[in-house]
């Protein structure tokens, strides 16, 4: 166990970057912040009176459900036309992540994720014990998953497959043909397809050949209202499994943690969904044909950026512009010479940030 926590710690580490920003920011110094991810604290406006909803008085009865109260997953199930007995609710979808782990896994089991992809996994996959190896995605006018090196990465303690459909931050949809061949390689070794379909409403420029959901062929595909209507702080996710999944029961019953208001509330909120939505989309949308020599986008938040020296540029970025870009190192690219930037940047701050960007790179 020792070494699951060094790692924890080690990840933790603060980069450079980081540093520096903070550095600056507690010097006051205005930034040009081209990483924000955070629909709350990006300009997207909600509709007046829709907390209201969190005080209806059903909420006043405490009624524990290990995974959910029954009228709020029917209303996940209607939304995804999901079987009622496959739909179980979480706080987030790192706790769904948390308690498939906990099933799947014992002490010492791997489960693989994409690279490049989100850093969290190193750190849900270590709190639970589990060892993360990692599949390659290779670009080739669009990203594509390495099936002869995943398949050299799996071995009898190979748990699940995670996939991120769309991926963040390369914002590209597996392809139908991989979605073939991926339940092949994990039916023939009893492997589970775990699906993060969080971004998947938001379709940029998607190929024809891209499958924009795995439900009914992943053995859990998770989302949430994070980011489905733009709101991180309602804690309240979802998966959607193959089959209904009673063993999991014991470990929602543990914990209980899901809110009562919230899943009350949750059908009046998921009408916000179109008016969140659109306004992301087109912000989306208006902030990638701001982006110079981008990567393909065919979904997401988020848009990738080749460079010569991504470290270099991103520090002088920061250290003589003050524009903050991510490196890709912090989504564990395999290859050095890539920036990320958050296309839900407020259009005014994203624009004034690509000038200066342009102004360095080119």
């Amino acid at each position: 166990m020792r070494g699951f926590h060094r790692e924890i710690f080690a990840i933790r580490e603060i980069n450079a970057i980081s540093a520096l920003a903070a550095e600056k920011r507690r010097a006051g110094v205005d930034l040009l912040d081209l990483t924000e991810s955070n629909p709350t604290r990006a300009g997207i406006v909600y509709p007046a009176g829709f907390l209201g909803a969190l005080a209806d008085e059903r909420s006043l009865l405490y009624e524990p459900e290990p995974f959910g109260l029954q009228a709020a997953r029917e209303r996940i199930a209607a939304e995804y036309d999901a079987p009622f007995d496959n739909v179980i609710l979480t706080a987030s979808t790192s706790e769904a992540y948390s308690w498939i782990f906990k099933l799947l896994c014992d002490p010492g089991d791997e489960v693989l994720v994409p690279r490049p992809s989100y850093p969290l996994f190193e750190h849900l996959a270590a709190m639970e014990s589990v060892v993360v190896k990692h599949y390659r995605l290779f670009y080739d006018h669009g990203w594509f998953i390495d099936f002869h090196m995943l398949e050299r990465a799996m071995n009898e303690r190979t748990r699940a497959i995670v996939l991120v459909n769309p991926n963040n931050p390369t914002g590209h949809y597996i392809r139908r043909h991989e979605v073939e061949e991926l339940a092949a390689v994990c039916d023939r070794r009893g492997v589970s397809i775990l699906s993060d379909e969080v971004f998947a409403d938001y379709a940029i420029d998607p190929d024809r050949e891209s499958a924009r959901t795995l439900r009914g062929v992943a053995d859990f595909a998770l989302s949430g209202l994070s980011k489905v209507v733009g709101l991180p702080q309602m804690k309240l996710a979802w998966m959607i499994t193959k089959r209904p999944m009673p063993e999991m029961e014991i470990i929602a019953d543990t914990y209980l943690s899901l809110g009562t208001p919230v899943q009350v509330a949750l059908p009046a909120l998921l009408e916000l969904r179109e008016t969140v939505q659109l306004q992301i989309l087109a912000r989306v949308r208006a902030n990638l044909e701001r982006t110079p020599r981008h990567l393909r986008v065919e979904a997401g938040w988020y848009a990738v950026v080749p460079v010569t020296d991504e470290d270099d540029t991103a520090l002088r970025l920061l250290r003589e512009h003050n524009v903050l870009v991510q490196p890709g190192y912090f989504y564990d690219f395999e290859k050095q010479g890539y920036l990320v930037v958050s296309l839900l940047t407020r259009p005014e701050v994203f624009e004034a940030g690509m000038d200066r960007f342009r102004g360095v790179c080119g």
